[in-house]
């Protein structure tokens, strides 16, 4: 199962597919949350900012704080925040 390298999202559970490159065809890399026509969505963020902005998202969807902090512990090792 592959996860969206920006946010950690499997990319099975993203209603639309994935993101978009610029020429329409499906990301298998990114989640349409974060990645639109070859671009990321948030693009000035650093990553602990969006992290922080992942773990609101998920308690706003009724995910209990800690586990939204669990499922955002990864991000900084995905290949959108590598350096």
């Amino acid at each position: 199962m592959a996860n969206c390298q920006s946010c950690g999202m499997p990319l099975n559970k993203d209603p639309k597919g994935g993101g978009t490159e610029t020429d329409g065809t499906k990301s298998t890399t990114y989640c349409s949350l974060c990645y639109a026509d070859g671009a990321f969505i948030y693009q000035d963020v650093t990553v602990e900012e969006f992290q922080a902005y992942c773990v609101e998202a998920l308690k706003q969807k009724g995910v209990p704080s800690i586990m939204a902090w669990l499922f955002t512990r990864g991000i900084p090792k995905l290949e959108r925040w590598k350096s």
